[in-house]
């Protein structure tokens, strides 16, 4: 919950609010309610955090940050909580933010109605083929950087379309009785952002645990793109 972070995509994680609801297949073994009932702790309980939680990213310096890394920022039960947290995004145009969402037509309505700044990334959740529907909604969200997370990959997705797309982050499960990804599933996906220029990241492997089977090909894909004078998390090239 706290600004430290395993998750080799971002540099910190903030979250104004913690607990969601299920909403598809690829929230059934979300690490965020396996976290919480350690901390003996209901993961579909929603509350705001203190204010120091909330207002943290008004104190830290420059960094990228993931946004809600264990709820989503477009949750309904949020509604009241989000305008708040929305100003402190805008006070703080040093930070990126990686907001990630599968609630897409919810992001997208809030992007019209308050507009959408330029060091924000706009990201979609995308588990199989009957979700790629984020992507083209997405696609409406007038962010200057939109990002597809297609974690946990539960499927081949194949010809995906990335126009409009940034990057492009896939990942498998990282829990006891994990599903398998098909390595040829990422694969398929990595070759397609080369060939749009798009940049990929793979996050890891299926498997019990976080950060396991990083390599692909005998080698790291830590791409994402330098937004805001920001440092990129890894390497930037598609190669």
């Amino acid at each position: 919950m706290g600004e430290s972070t395993v998750i080799s995509w971002t540099g910190k994680t903030w979250n104004p609010w913690v607990g969601c609801l299920k909403v598809s297949p690829g929230c059934d073994n979300c690490y965020m309610y396996r976290d919480r009932r350690r901390y003996g702790q209901d993961g579909a309980a929603i509350r705001r955090t203190a204010p120091a939680t909330f207002n943290a990213p008004t104190k830290w310096p420059r960094s990228l940050i993931f946004t809600c890394s264990w709820s989503d920022f477009f949750l309904a039960q949020a509604d009241d909580w989000r305008p708040k947290a929305w100003g402190i995004i805008e006070r703080t145009p040093q930070h990126t933010y990686q907001i990630l969402t599968k609630r897409a037509t919810r992001m997208l309505s809030w992007s019209q109605e308050h507009g959408w700044p330029d060091h924000c990334w706009a990201g979609v959740s995308v588990e199989s083929g009957k979700y790629l529907h984020r992507r083209d909604v997405l696609r409406q969200v007038p962010a200057q950087h939109r990002f597809l997370s297609l974690e946990p990959l539960l499927e081949d997705l194949g010809e995906l379309n990335l126009e409009g797309i940034g990057a492009v982050i896939v990942g498998g499960e990282s829990v006891p009785g994990f599903r398998p990804m098909g390595l040829e599933w990422t694969k398929d996906v990595r070759d397609q952002c080369i060939a749009a220029g798009v940049f990929f990241h793979f996050k890891q492997s299926a498997g019990p645990r976080s950060g396991q089977g990083r390599l692909l090909d005998g080698r790291l894909w830590d791409g994402w793109p330098q937004t805001n004078g920001v440092a990129t998390v890894g390497i930037n090239d598609h190669e």
